[in-house]
């Protein structure tokens, strides 16, 4: 198994990972600001979802998976950015055309928001490629590898669904403060928010 001192290291890296932002982060910060919690719990679902995935193929060391990846990484990077970028022109669009309606937005759709989660997630090869590359870097050679990486795997998954669902819930909680005529310069900012997670996929590259 994984050391006391190797699995705190691994989780404070993990930590600050999860903070860094990036397409998923940006997501999740424009569904609630335009949806409230709800929206920003579904899209956090979807996410998770599409990050488990890639956790656990990075974890397997499936790597004609990975190498398909590397050679797909622009295009689905792309595919991913161009993808932002639609919902954010979306939400501008909604915006400029109620944004002098003082009624309350209403919330996204559920099923909407977990498939943009999902979505998004699985087209940001960058994860799956720097998973394979960060997790062997935390294995003690001398014990048995896939045990280690399980443990790393579902830390990693846990760590970032953790740290996401408590800056979502402070943000709806933040939002639900805001007076109703207001939130709809809130829908505007989220679409903001989408275009700059495109625009940071768009700038991705593959991990040296």
């Amino acid at each position: 198994m994984v050391s006391a001192g190797t699995l705190a290291l691994f989780f404070a890296t993990c930590v600050v990972l999860a903070l860094t932002p990036g397409p998923n982060m940006s997501l999740i910060v424009a569904n609630t600001l335009a949806g409230g919690l709800r929206a920003g719990l579904t899209t956090l679902a979807g996410s998770s979802t599409g990050l488990a995935i890639l956790v656990a193929v990075a974890a397997a060391g499936m790597s004609s998976v990975m190498a398909l990846m590397a050679e797909w990484f622009d295009t689905v990077r792309w595919a991913g950015a161009l993808y932002l970028v639609v919902l954010g022109v979306r939400q501008l669009t909604a915006w400029w055309t109620w944004r002098a309606d003082t009624t309350p937005p209403p919330p996204p759709a559920a099923t909407t928001t977990y498939t943009h989660g999902l979505l998004v997630s699985l087209s940001n090869p960058k994860v799956l490629l720097f998973l394979g590359a960060f997790l062997p870097q935390f294995v003690d050679v001398d014990r048995p590898a896939a045990p280690q990486l399980v443990v790393l795997a579902v830390v990693f998954w846990a760590t970032l669904l953790l740290t996401d669902l408590a800056y979502t819930v402070a943000l709806a909680r933040a939002r639900a403060t805001v007076d109703i005529g207001k939130l709809r310069v809130l829908d505007g900012l989220a679409g903001a928010l989408l275009l700059v997670g495109g625009l940071v996929l768009a700038t991705a590259r593959r991990p040296g």
